[in-house]
């Protein structure tokens, strides 16, 4: 319904008005058909690259890396095991595909975690800070010129998950690392919480997250109301990107909303995700879209405002880490992404997905990267905008749904087609997708 009638609603030539409390924004509109009269810009999206530096195929299965803890690896080969994380030779052929793909694209966000799974005992702060160096440098061998825009992960800290509300080493490093990529009020703010903002196109900003000052087994910021003062620092920055007529992006390691394969399981502190859902609904109009990590798997979500309208597209990348716990039914393939964006105003139009099959790289000895699918054409939508999103989420909960099956084959990056999602299996699944808040999502997932 909603959909139906923006679609409908007449385009100003000269602009809408935008209410937020007292306040007043003139918001230029774009052509109808701003995507044939503009250019299409194009961003990448890597995350949980997991360097693991022990893996190495022995005979012993058991030994194989560090970060399988002590379980044997499945079948291991040149370019990895699904219990094992990253050796650098797939993330070297990840990067290597990429300068491949042509036109480059405008430039790259990175949702973090470069270091591996691996017992608390192997890492420590030079240890993380050494695989984050690497990680930049081989990033920038390849992409001399391309900016790229970091946001830190769980494991880019030792001890993993416990970042700090205040400057330290870890942000200290990053901050001169990542110095050829961000400005000196980046740059600032990265030292003392570890999150920033840049103007990264005209009118285009790029706020990048610390949300792992949010996530459940950070003890450092159990019962603070504003971990590192970042809820203020997003609401002034959103509000003077809105006041100066920016339209802005939102990356960050873990994503906000509820869990795809966990019921009832907020990403981050519920009461924290409860905060930034607000905070993002309040701002929807001048966010263009919201790029997360740290699931190791494919999936999105809808932001919907009070009433139940669409208003934000969100996306998760899966990993290119093919790691597995013991536990685990399934894992992802190696993968990474490219987005399309109108450059005129911004609007997210489609996603290009690359995948490495892992068994076969391995069996062939030969990294053969390959285009897993476009999203517009995968699933026939126009464009991958909240009102597109929402009528494909309304797809998938109809009985047999074959967008669904689709849909969950991609979650596991064609890991293995044979793993069925029953229906408590998809209705935890659409109801993450679907329902960012308690009160909607325990609306959703109480349907008999």
């Amino acid at each position: 319904m909603y959909c139906d009638s923006m679609v409908a609603l007449p385009r100003l030539l000269f602009g809408l008005l935008l209410f937020r409390g007292l306040r007043i924004y003139a918001v230029p509109l774009a052509p109808v058909n701003s995507e044939h009269l503009s250019g299409i810009g194009r961003f990448w999206h890597v995350s949980d690259l997991h360097l693991d530096p022990t893996y190495h195929v022995t005979a012993d299965p058991t030994k194989v890396c560090s970060s399988s803890k002590g379980f044997p690896a499945s079948n291991p080969g040149i370019f990895g095991d699904f219990m094992c994380d990253s050796p650098y030779q797939t993330i070297l052929s990840a990067f290597q595909h990429m300068k491949t793909v042509t036109p480059q694209p405008e430039f790259m966000i990175w949702t973090g975690d470069s270091p591996p799974h691996v017992p608390i005992g192997e890492l420590s702060t030079d240890l993380v800070i050494q695989v984050m160096r690497n990680m930049t440098q081989t990033i920038r061998q390849h992409f001399p010129d391309m900016p790229v825009y970091p946001a830190l992960g769980n494991h880019d800290y030792w001890p993993q998950d416990q970042l700090p509300t205040s400057t330290n080493e870890i942000y200290q490093s990053a901050a001169k690392l990542w110095a050829l990529w961000l400005k000196p009020e980046a740059l600032e703010t990265l030292r003392e919480g570890g999150f920033y903002s840049q103007l990264v196109q005209p009118k285009l900003r790029l706020v990048s997250l610390n949300t792992v000052l949010y996530y459940s087994p950070n003890k450092v910021t159990v019962n603070m109301s504003d971990p590192a003062g970042q809820f203020q620092w997003l609401r002034d920055t959103l509000e003077t990107s809105a006041q100066s007529m920016e339209k802005v992006i939102v990356i960050a390691h873990v994503p906000v909303g509820y869990l795809p394969y966990a019921r009832n399981t907020t990403a981050i502190r519920e009461v924290y995700n409860e905060r930034l859902v607000k905070i993002f609904r309040d701002y929807s109009d001048i966010i263009s879209g919201h790029y997360y990590g740290h699931t190791h798997r494919d999936s999105i979500m809808i932001l919907k405002d009070v009433l139940g309208k669409p208003v934000t597209s969100m996306f998760v990348s899966p990993a290119v880490t093919p790691i597995k716990s013991v536990t685990q039914q399934y894992s992802n393939n190696p993968a990474f992404r490219m987005y399309h964006f109108d450059t005129q105003d911004y609007r997210m139009l489609d996603i290009w997905q690359y995948y490495l099959n892992l068994t076969e790289a391995n069996q062939e000895k030969r990294a053969d990267w390959q285009l897993e699918y476009v999203m517009t054409e995968a699933f026939g939508l126009e464009d991958i905008q909240p009102c597109s999103l929402f009528k494909l989420a309304q797809s998938f909960e109809m009985e047999q749904s074959k967008a669904f099956q689709k849909y969950f084959q991609h979650y596991m990056v064609s890991y293995d087609d044979h793993v069925v999602c029953d229906e408590a299996c998809k209705l935890t699944q659409v109801c993450s997708l679907l329902s960012l808040d308690s009160v909607s999502y325990t609306k959703c997932i109480e349907v008999p």
